[in-house]
């Protein structure tokens, strides 16, 4: 019955990962411009990624015997470098001057951006 539980529980945890990766593609594919993609692929790829890995360190724990803290270092790392990747490439997409959708309704950098441009040029 445990057997049957764990298993259960290691399937749920891959399903979970495979449907937000599949998201991710989906995103990808369908997103408009640059700045929404890489929102859907660093948020949603890296709970995919964390909820397939989680999967598999159940797996080896409970059912092959083997405590691997390896994998929840990778997890722990992706979960802290997903994100923070997809920001920084958004935002040097940004400064790069890529321009947004024409579905975007409003620029929220814009006025950042201006605000230090004009601290620039008054040193």
């Amino acid at each position: 019955m445990t057997e049957m539980l764990i298993n259960s529980l290691i399937i749920l945890f891959i399903t979970v990962g495979v449907f937000f990766i599949l998201i991710t593609a989906i995103g990808l594919i369908r997103l408009p411009d640059v700045y929404s993609r890489a929102h859907a692929a660093s948020k949603s790829a890296t709970l995919g990624v964390m909820s397939i890995l989680v999967g598999v360190f159940l797996h080896f724990w409970l059912i092959e015997g083997n405590f691997n803290p390896r994998i929840i270092l990778g997890i722990f790392f992706l979960f802290i470098t997903g994100p923070v990747g997809g920001h920084m490439m958004a935002k040097a997409a940004y400064f790069s001057g890529v321009p947004l959708a024409k579905e975007t309704v409003r620029d929220d950098m814009e006025p950042l951006v201006a605000k230090d441009a004009t601290k620039k040029e008054q040193l």
